[in-house]
């Protein structure tokens, strides 16, 4: 099984903003259709911490996320992204060792 797991930790006030801009960054990079893409975003707001929030992006590989990485797109949504966080975000990079389906 091969996968690459980021996930974004951020605090933010402005989540409709952050919500936008991620739907914004998804439809061009969909129509784009050039390059790496994540395969699938989770955006989820913790329940217990107002204004935590988690942003898990899933790749096929970690070349494919690093790739990705170095795309100027990514660059400047994660620049805007930041603007609209009230401080620097958390990031984590998984290694994909097992997946579970309950249905």
């Amino acid at each position: 099984m091969t996968g690459f797991v980021q996930i974004i930790e951020y605090r933010t006030s402005k989540p409709d903003e952050i919500a936008t801009l991620m739907e914004e960054f998804r439809a061009k990079r969909v129509a784009a259709n050039d390059g790496p893409a994540p395969v699938r975003t989770t955006a989820c707001a913790d329940r217990d911490v107002p204004g935590r929030y988690f942003a898990i992006v899933e790749f096929g590989s970690y070349e494919e996320a690093m790739e990705n990485s170095g795309r100027s797109d990514t660059s400047e949504f994660s620049a805007r992204m930041m603007e609209l966080c009230d401080g620097p975000g958390t990031f984590y990079n998984l290694d994909l060792v097992a997946v579970m389906n309950y249905s």
